[in-house]
């Protein structure tokens, strides 16, 4: 049977104690650590994708919503603690709107090559600090196509807890991984068939329109950091820079609005 939680000072509960997602990245060494996944969607599309529970935290109404996951959980051994809404909003110091919580095993990051094979449209972050991008730009890849997503060294984690809430848990579905080095990387994308396009404002830019109309069998495309955009040193590494016209005086759309844009209109059409 789950265990009922009444104290928001159970030491049990220690994984979900108003940690940052950066103390749950080192909870467990030395490389492993935790991600919490919150709301039955998103604790599903986890486990669907292989991820592994550590403990699992819930209001009683979802002892029924979630009968399977919580048999499952009772069945390896893996524990279940249930509490009022109150208790479990004082213990994680945010407001649980789902209902559901999960304290998830980090999984290990695969090789990009592995990432990437068979691919043909690939998405790469740039040094994106801000959670609700990223989450934003992973659900638009989910939903638009994109094979795999990479992230640089400096990018923000997609496992934080608001990128995967944004996402609506498409960061368990979009295969990605980190690539590392950077800008170095785009020599080894380049290396493996792919046509490396960064999105950016130059002189030489191609028309998003106009580059679409023949795309490359496999794409790369690169986006840059919300402030700043792309590095020099990645716009010179690039086999092409693209841009999207803009009207009415906007220079630029936001970088989650410029994926989605952008992924839609070169997806692939083979």
């Amino acid at each position: 049977m789950p265990d009922q939680i009444t104290d928001p000072q159970d030491p049990r509960l220690a994984d979900y104690v108003a940690l940052t997602d950066v103390a749950l990245r080192r909870r467990i060494e030395p490389e492993g650590g935790l991600y919490i996944a919150e709301s039955e969607k998103v604790i599903r599309r986890a486990l669907a994708a292989g991820h592994r529970p550590r403990s699992y935290l819930m209001a009683q109404r979802w002892l029924t919503d979630l009968g399977d996951v919580v048999a499952d959980a009772e069945a390896h051994g893996i524990p279940v603690y249930v509490g009022e809404h109150s208790t479990i909003e004082s213990l994680t110091g945010f407001h649980l709107h789902r209902g559901a919580l999960a304290a998830m095993h980090r999984p290990t990051l695969p090789a990009v090559a592995d990432v990437v094979r068979g691919a043909r449209r690939v998405v790469v972050l740039e040094d994106i600090v801000d959670h609700t991008n990223v989450g934003a730009i992973f659900r638009s890849c989910a939903g638009l196509g994109v094979d795999a997503v990479l992230v640089t060294p400096r990018c923000a984690d997609p496992l934080y807890r608001r990128s995967i809430r944004v996402s609506m848990g498409t960061v368990f579905q979009v295969p990605w991984t980190r690539i590392d080095p950077w800008p170095g990387g785009i020599r080894t994308l380049q290396a493996d068939g792919f046509v490396t396009a960064a999105l950016a404002l130059s002189e030489d830019s191609v028309p998003l329109d106009v580059f679409s109309r023949n795309a490359p069998e496999r794409l790369a495309l690169v986006l840059g950091t919300e402030g700043d955009g792309l590095g020099r040193r990645t716009l010179g590494e690039v086999d092409v820079t693209v841009t999207i016209p803009m009207a009415g005086g906007v220079d630029s759309l936001n970088v989650a609005a410029a994926a989605a844009l952008a992924s839609w209109e070169l997806r692939s059409r083979g």
